[in-house]
């Protein structure tokens, strides 16, 4: 099998050889180039035609960012963008115009890691659009006919019985901020029910990403706090450093991840405390992204009488963690992302 083809762009030349060793230690992966700004990554993909790119963000003569959207109008390429955590709401922005996952800078025990994200990423089917595109849900695949599910609870016009005490929870990994860029604007500010996302995300990035769905929902998207109440009509981020969970007062709360925890946050601890603490009012969905986690939450969520939604295929950057979250019987009704919110809000008793 040929080794994936990595080009890695960074004008620090001390960074690039950090990421040359750790990545060239790791197997089934090969440095093909190495660039120091933004024109050398448009240049050195057309010439070595890479299979993925590590990219930073702050370079001279051509930025970060004009590169992915160069990049993406001559010749689509994954791009991983590795960012200093104090440019983190650049990185957001790199999503929006078409890197597929933004991340820390590693260190010099993260060789493991980067190479696992970029083996997965490098298979990522990416589109060609067009210079400086502003919309976002674009670059989420177009959707394909639902596969067949189960109808949605309740009596009359496909509404549930019980729409009191309503809470939605929402798991994504991979492509999750794209998915979640086009899902929440979606939903009106009258929405009634709170919800929570635990969305696979580096430590110190939770705040941009939050800033970033803001500005693009009705409803307000915070970074979840310890104690809070969740309240109809605001979205609580999960911070990745904890664990969130509910607990039984229906409050949030962090708890310290385990060494052996192999996702932070984890959408497993979150699911499973809302089919706790929620029972059947609990409303489990989830997302793009590679992976577990979150198949043990759907079904504890499932099994105390809640509803649970997945993202179909076609719409799906990585269809992983909702194809086996179908598989283990933990669903009951799969969607086209585009259908997730009209869903939503039915099942919560909420116009659209």
């Amino acid at each position: 099998m040929k080794p994936i083809r990595v080009l890695v762009v960074d004008d620090s030349g001390a960074a690039r050889a950090l990421i040359r060793a750790l990545l060239e230690s790791e197997p089934g992966l090969s440095v093909c180039g190495e660039g120091a700004n933004g024109r050398e990554a448009l240049e050195l993909t057309l010439a070595l035609k890479p299979d993925v790119i590590t990219l930073d963000l702050q370079m001279p003569e051509m930025d970060g960012l004009t590169a992915i959207e160069e990049i993406m109008a001559v010749r689509a390429t994954p791009i991983l963008v590795l960012s200093d955590l104090a440019d983190s709401h650049h990185a957001m922005e790199a999503v929006a115009r078409g890197a597929l996952e933004a991340a820390a800078k590693p260190g010099i025990d993260d060789g493991g890691a980067l190479a696992q994200r970029l083996r997965m990423l490098a298979g990522v089917p990416v589109i060609r659009h067009i210079r400086r595109q502003s919309s976002t849900t674009s670059l989420v695949p177009q959707t394909k006919p639902a596969l067949q599910s189960l109808p949605l609870p309740g009596a009359v016009g496909g509404r549930p019985e019980n729409q009191d005490e309503r809470l939605i929870a929402i798991a994504s990994s991979t492509g999750g901020p794209q998915a979640l860029a086009a899902l929440l604007p979606q939903l009106p500010a009258t929405l009634a029910a709170p919800i929570l996302i635990v969305q696979h995300l580096s430590v110190g990035f939770a705040a941009a990403m939050a800033d970033w769905l803001d500005g693009l929902c009705p409803l307000q998207v915070v970074v979840a706090k310890s104690g809070e109440r969740p309240q109809p009509g605001r979205i609580y981020l999960a911070d990745p450093a904890q664990h969130l969970i509910l607990s039984a007062d229906r409050r949030l709360r962090y708890v310290e991840p385990d060494a052996r925890d192999i996702y932070h946050p984890s959408c497993d601890r979150l699911l499973s405390s809302v089919a706790e603490h929620y029972g059947k009012g609990g409303l489990g969905v989830i997302l793009t992204g590679m992976g577990r986690d979150g198949v043990r939450g759907l079904l504890d969520i499932r099994a105390a009488g809640g509803w649970t939604l997945a993202q179909d295929e076609a719409s799906s950057l990585i269809f992983g963690m909702n194809r086996e979250a179908i598989l283990a019987g933990a669903i009951a009704q799969v969607l086209p992302l585009d259908q997730i919110a009209g869903a939503l809000c039915r099942l919560v008793g909420t116009l659209p």
